[in-house]
């Protein structure tokens, strides 16, 4: 299923370029215009079915999973160590995102012709100041955010409720049955959403091209070039910090990792190399109490990938329409993305919807994620490998914080 699905990514792109490209060369002005609006309709679509599944999804699968995080309080001190690791390895990541793009600049000389075309391009939003942060941090109702998506004000109240089960003494098993359904339930509809992608690529690669011409490939390739390089920068500055505190043993740690890295790079899934990273990490010493506390909670709360992915992605889609944000406005985004990609931590394109949102917060039109929609799953192939490292490098440094290390095995293992 998953090679016939890359197929028709990959196929999607091709034909979604190709016909872009037809309407550009061989339509008049508004015929070319007409066609790419007819093209757009696809990713629209699935992005409004995206909306429509966000705040169920966030509020399920969130509450669902701190419920059962009741043993981050009886091991205490490896939750403590493993989630001080996520939240400085999460501010890291954010900050390479903002200095990579700043520093390779993809979105140098490029406005996009429907952007120059509009006038003046909207200002964004949301400056920072801690009354307005506070506003979109607490929902004054919790119907009023799920109907409005304010994914960060839905991540908060399911944090109090998913906390509020784990601390009872009987964990509310009628109340968590019916969570773990429901979130079961949206993950499923997700999947259903999903399987649209290769539709809304091919729409919105059309589309794109129709109206801008060949010359936006080029754009797409220093994107995707500036992001893996990025994504290079965060791997070794992941190996540096396994070097610092384990020594010798980040060599064999990184050895094994090529292996679950390879699969969930192939597959754009970090959940594909979960399996082999459970069995796996244990014979290089780190012991499978760790390692089965560790991976579980990494998969929650430290995507490292992702969430570099969050802040270049948006400082590209906002500078190629022609808005950039100011250092406040970069800082209160990396506040936001600090709180908002935690509420997404399993699902497929995870980080469409935190961009969206993050979008909408400095009131800028959340369409506008279109345009990195026909190549994302190349780009989600790299965040998946990248999220495998940084949990794999977790797992080893809090093992070796609590002295749960076991000497180096005289054999190298192997994945």
């Amino acid at each position: 299923m998953n090679k016939r699905f890359a197929f028709l990514i990959v196929l999607a792109m091709v034909l979604g370029v190709a016909v872009g490209w037809g309407c550009n060369q061989y339509l008049d002005a508004a015929g070319a215009k007409k066609a790419a609006e007819l093209a757009s309709l696809l990713p629209y679509v699935f992005l409004r079915l995206i909306k429509m599944i966000i705040a169920p999804l966030v509020f399920t699968t969130l509450v669902a999973g701190i419920a059962h995080m009741e043993d981050a309080a009886a091991v205490g001190r490896v939750g403590v160590k493993a989630l001080s690791w996520f939240i400085v390895a999460s501010i890291l990541s954010l900050l390479i995102g903002i200095g990579m793009f700043h520093l390779l600049d993809p979105a140098h000389g490029v406005v996009l012709k429907e952007a120059a075309g509009a006038g003046a391009p909207p200002s964004a939003e949301g400056a920072f100041t801690i009354k307005s942060f506070i506003d979109h941090l607490i929902p004054a109702s919790l119907f009023e955010a799920m109907a409005k998506n304010e994914i960060l004000q839905i991540v908060v109240f399911s944090v109090f409720v998913g906390t509020a089960v784990a601390t009872l003494d009987n964990k509310a098993p009628a109340v968590m049955q019916v969570t773990e359904q429901a979130a079961s339930i949206m993950l499923k509809v997700t999947g259903f959403v999903m399987s649209l992608a290769p539709l809304a690529i091919f729409g919105a690669l059309a589309n794109t091209v129709a109206k801008e011409g060949l010359s936006i490939i080029g754009v797409y390739a220093k994107f995707i070039g500036a992001f893996y390089a990025g994504l290079g920068t965060l791997w070794l500055l992941l190996f540096l910090a396994a070097l610092a505190f384990l020594g010798r043993r980040a060599i064999p740690l990184f050895g094994f990792i090529r292996t679950p890295a390879l699969l969930a790079f192939s597959t754009a899934s970090s959940e594909a190399a979960y399996p082999r990273l459970l069995d796996g990490l244990p014979t290089l010493g780190v012991r499978r109490k760790i390692v089965s506390f560790v991976l579980p909670l990494g998969y929650s709360f430290n995507l490292d990938g992702s969430m570099m992915y969050c802040t270049f992605a948006t400082l590209f889609i906002t500078a190629v329409h022609g808005v950039h944000l100011t250092v406040e406005q970069q800082a209160s985004m990396l506040l936001l993305l600090m709180v908002t990609s935690k509420g997404m931590a399993g699902v497929p394109r995870a980080s469409l919807v935190v961009i969206m949102a993050t979008l909408t917060y400095f009131g800028l039109p959340e369409g506008w994620i279109a345009l990195v929609l026909g190549v994302d799953h190349l780009l989600d192939m790299g965040r998946s490998a990248t999220n495998v490292v940084g949990n794999s490098v977790a797992a080893a440094v809090v093992a070796k914080w609590e002295g749960e290390l076991d000497p180096a095995p005289a054999e190298p293992a192997k994945a």
